[in-house]
């Protein structure tokens, strides 16, 4: 079992790859990792990821409330988020908030990451719905959140960022590239006239490779409440009747989706097994 010591010198990496790589700006984003049930390592207030030493991460319990901490250092404001997904997720074991310059940018405009354009996003994250806003270091940003913990294992927090959650500190930061990667691909796919997106067959093809592999988590997949039973990559044709569903969200042209659990992604599985998914799809 890997020491405390170790997984603070991984989050002060993760925090460097963050930093560097133009997903967050000043001392924005933070970090936590699950210790047990009623222990958990978090990144500080007011500190830049870039430049973080293991002395300087934080330890608090299942409430937030400060456990350890360096003279100076006190958890991240927004650690509140983060405890609400360990709380109504008890299969996560990391959770990263940032700022990623694509994605944060869709969730500023106001717009969900639902077209289906890749094998690996189809595959690895599903949908990304939009989270109401919600001030920071208050309880509305987990209040607006907690509806959609049981479906998805990303979101973006609407005028604010985005927020990823997975099995451990590795599959969550992963989870992060893989959100801004999407969204990039998207929104530079679109200057170039608009992306060719999967039909309903290939995407299913896409969901039987994803329920084969057993991959962890919490994924929309082909378990979609439309009405004519098409899944959460091409819903058109869902309406009013299904806003009693939690975790429903708003597709590209402004109609409603709604979804259910199926098990989720792990990025670096996803990965090795893309060459196969585009063999069968005829991609090469």
């Amino acid at each position: 079992m890997v020491n405390e010591y170790e997984i603070k010198k991984q989050i002060c990496d993760i925090g460097r790859r963050i930093y560097n790589r133009n997903m967050v700006a000043a001392n924005d984003g933070n970090i936590s990792v699950k210790l047990n049930d009623n222990e958990f390592l978090c990144t500080p207030t007011g500190v830049s990821k870039g430049f973080m030493t293991p002395e300087f991460i934080c330890k608090v319990d299942a409430k937030g409330n400060v456990i350890q901490a360096n003279p100076g250092f006190k958890p991240s404001s927004e650690i509140k988020m983060h405890m609400r997904v360990y709380e109504k997720r008890p299969d996560v074991g990391s959770v990263v908030h940032a700022h990623p310059i694509y994605a944060t940018s869709f969730a500023i405009a106001g717009i969900p990451l639902t077209q289906p354009i890749m094998p690996e996003a189809v595959i690895a994250l599903g949908c990304v719905p939009i989270a109401e806003y919600g001030t920071p270091s208050t309880m509305e940003i987990p209040d607006n959140l907690e509806k959609y913990l049981p479906y998805f294992d990303a979101v973006l927090l609407e005028n604010h960022g985005a927020l990823t959650w997975s099995t451990d500190l590795n599959a969550a930061y992963m989870k992060m590239e893989s959100v801004e990667f999407y969204a990039q691909l998207l929104y530079q796919s679109k200057l170039l006239g608009g992306p060719k997106e999967f039909d309903e067959k290939n995407i299913e093809k896409l969901y039987a490779i994803r329920r084969k592999f057993g991959m962890p988590g919490k994924h929309p997949a082909s378990i979609c409440l439309n009405k004519d039973g098409k899944n959460c990559h091409n819903c058109g044709a869902c309406g009013d009747d299904y806003k009693q569903f939690p975790g429903y969200q708003y597709d590209f042209v402004g109609k409603e989706c709604s979804s259910k659990e199926t098990p989720a992604a792990d990025a670096e599985l996803v990965a090795n097994i893309t060459k196969q998914v585009m063999a069968q799809l005829g991609l090469k």
